[in-house]
């Protein structure tokens, strides 16, 4: 560990510009302690600044897209997170189910900095080996024969609207229109560009930007016969579904709904598109999601956690949709860079396990019967749900009194849904003794939903 971290605690002098018409020296110095044990000072932030500080300069200097918590986060461990003045925070957020390895993972430290080292990005111009790596342990490991590469979700999603276009084409040459048009469901999201947009069922996401891409059809979430209907209708070149809905609640898909849709589209020709960007890669205690099921798409769609932190998409086809497209169909300039694929290998290398994957469904049945007996009683709570470590616990009035308390306690939590749903999607590393000690601080805090409701 000894040469790691000098490595980290040498600075690097480089040339860099914040203006265009400016080049001035800076010194790039990164400071990590491999301790696994927190909280240390080692890993709180070393910032001058103070909370109110930043806040109030983000207000002056950022677009004001986000309504943030009033928390600054300057360093985090395991699963704890530290504000500047040294606060503790136990995480069940995970940077909105992106941090599934926790912070400061040294299997995933390593991997960057060591490729920071060799190389960090070369664009697709040129072939490199993570890139390669990478799409090679997603194939091997899921029903996908190719990979394509992208930097988000929202960006997977739309590589994907792009190749069931074109299938739908490639298929269907001699057709004067082919199909065209996508299904998606009640409560779901793919994302905020425009194509992923206009897949996204929450009127509010979408009203400010519209005209968005037409052509889409809204369904009630797990209506096989509606469903069903309008595949059958030929109109449609794909159907996108979460196996497991994040955003729009915590709801799971039901085997018979999935299965109606994967007849549905093998009948007609329309492909099946499984976004898994939050349900996928361990989150359930299923390396995919769908695997629960035993149903299977033609493409899927990747992101939050498989770089562990750092900005990645990807979608994954099979040989029949690959054949569909050609040099300069779809493309990115960032797209599978050396750095980023290859901490996506350490994250994947991990998850992948089968005992890390049993380890997530264990944690996550435990923490799911602890809120239900802690909780099941408590007149707001409508339902315990989820699967592995993606819960959520249905309130009859608004989470966010519920949220407030909570990081006021040192407990971080999201909403979903209409705002009536906690959602709890903790990396998946957390003990059952972080888990107890959650539930412990949600119960606590149950009060605070009776102040202000």
């Amino acid at each position: 560990m000894g040469s790691l971290q000098n490595l980290l605690n040498s600075p690097i002098s480089m040339p860099f510009s914040a203006k265009l018409n400016q080049r001035r020296p800076f010194l790039l110095r990164a400071c990590l302690n491999l301790d696994v044990h927190a909280p240390t000072d080692s890993v709180k932030s070393k910032t001058h600044l103070k909370s109110d500080e930043v806040m109030q300069m983000e207000g002056k200097v950022l677009v004001g897209t986000y309504a943030r918590n009033p928390v600054v986060i300057s360093s985090g461990k395991g699963c704890k997170l530290y504000d500047p003045e040294g606060r503790e925070y136990l995480d069940c957020t995970s940077g909105i189910a992106v941090n599934a390895l926790g912070h400061g993972d040294p299997d995933w430290v390593k991997a960057v900095v060591d490729q920071a080292n060799l190389l960090t990005h070369v664009s697709n111009v040129f072939y490199s080996v993570p890139q390669v790596e990478l799409a090679k342990r997603l194939v091997a490991r899921s029903f996908a024969d190719r990979v394509f590469f992208s930097n988000s979700g929202t960006e997977a999603n739309e590589a994907a609207i792009k190749f069931a276009r074109k299938y739908q084409l490639f298929t269907h040459h001699d057709e004067k229109e082919p199909a065209t048009e996508f299904i998606s469901f009640s409560n779901s999201f793919h994302g905020r560009t425009m194509g992923a947009l206009a897949l996204t069922s929450k009127e509010h996401y979408r009203l400010p930007f519209e005209p968005v891409m037409p052509g889409v059809d809204f369904l009630e979430y797990g209506n096989i016969q509606a469903a069903t209907e309008l595949i059958k209708s030929g109109r449609i070149a794909a159907v996108f579904v979460e196996p497991i809905q994040g955003e729009g609640g915590i709801y799971s898909a039901t085997k018979e709904f999935l299965l109606s849709l994967r007849s549905a589209c093998d009948e007609v020709g329309s492909l099946l598109v499984f976004d898994e960007v939050q349900c996928g890669l361990g989150r359930t205690g299923y390396l995919w999601a769908h695997e629960a099921y035993g149903v299977f798409p033609d493409i899927m769609t990747l992101a939050k956690p498989l770089a562990g932190g750092l900005p990645i998409g990807a979608t994954l086809v099979s040989e029949k949709v690959a054949a569909a497209i050609r040099y300069g169909d779809h493309g990115s300039t960032f797209a599978g860079g050396a750095l980023v694929c290859n901490a996506a290998i350490a994250v994947l290398d991990k998850i992948s396990k089968p005992g890390f994957l049993a380890s997530v469904s264990k944690k996550g049945q435990y923490f799911k019967e602890l809120l239900m007996h802690k909780l099941g009683e408590n007149s707001h709570v409508r339902e315990v749900r989820g699967m592995g470590l993606i819960i959520g616990i249905e309130l009859d009035v608004s989470a966010s009194p519920l949220v407030d308390a909570c990081r006021n306690s040192g407990l971080l939590i999201l909403t979903a849904g209409k705002g009536n749903v906690v959602r709890l999607v903790p990396p998946l590393i957390i003990s059952e003794q972080e888990l107890e000690r959650a539930a412990e601080i949600i119960l606590e805090c149950f009060p605070a939903l009776d102040k202000t409701n």
